[in-house]
C-alpha cells in the first residue's frame, strides 16, 4: 500500500507548530481527519488550542503532558514523571500510526524529545516505521537528526532573519 508523505518542519525559528496546524486546517478543507499530538508543551490552555477545538471531530488534538510549565524549566524529579506522560503519547502515537486512524499526524516537538535523551533517534525511526496505509506525517522540532532525513519526503527549515 502507498505511504504518505513524511514532512519536516524545523529549525530555530518561531512559527513550526503554526505551519503544522495551517497544514492540519487544509487537509481539514479537504475533508480529511488530523491528529496532532503535541511535546514538551505542558498541558498550558491557550486561545489558540481552544479555537483548534472547533475543528473537531475532523481535527483532534492530544497532550499527555500534565505540568503546567514547559519540558525544559521543570525540575529534574518533574522531568522524570513527565517522561512517563511523554511515552504515553508516544504508544498512542504509535497505535495511532499501526492502525492508520486518520489521514494527517502531526508529531508536533517530536524532534524535541529526541534532542532532550528522552528517546533515542532509532526509536523515533522504529516508530515510523510502523505507519500503515496512506496515512501523512508532519514532523516538527528544532533540529533534525541527519538519520532522518532520508525519512523525509519534504524538509522545511525556519529561522528567524530579523
Amino acid at each position: 500500500m502507498k505511504k504518505g508523505a513524511v514532512q519536516v518542519i524545523c529549525g530555530p525559528g518561531k512559527g513550526k507548530t503554526n505551519a503544522a496546524i495551517g497544514q492540519a486546517i487544509s487537509a481539514v478543507s479537504d475533508h480529511k481527519s488530523v491528529i496532532m499530538i503535541q511535546f514538551l508543551k505542558g498541558n498550558q490552555e491557550t486561545g489558540r488550542m481552544d479555537v483548534l477545538s472547533r475543528l473537531e471531530p475532523e481535527m483532534k488534538i492530544f497532550r499527555f503532558e500534565k505540568s503546567a510549565a514547559f519540558y525544559e524549566s521543570l525540575s529534574q524529579e518533574e522531568k522524570t514523571e513527565e517522561m512517563m506522560n511523554i511515552r504515553n503519547g508516544l504508544n498512542f502515537a504509535k497505535k495511532v500510526m499501526a492502525t492508520g486512524e486518520c489521514d494527517l499526524l502531526i508529531l508536533d516537538e517530536i524532534l524535541g524529545i529526541v534532542d532532550c535523551g528522552i528517546i533515542s533517534e532509532e526509536e523515533l525511526i522504529r516508530q515510523l516505521e510502523t505507519r500503515e496505509g496512506e496515512m501523512s506525517l508532519i514532523l516538527t522540532g528544532k533540529v533534525l537528526p541527519k538519520g532522518l532525513e532520508s525519512y523525509a519526503d519534504h524538509i522545511t527549515y525556519l529561522e528567524v532573519v530579523k
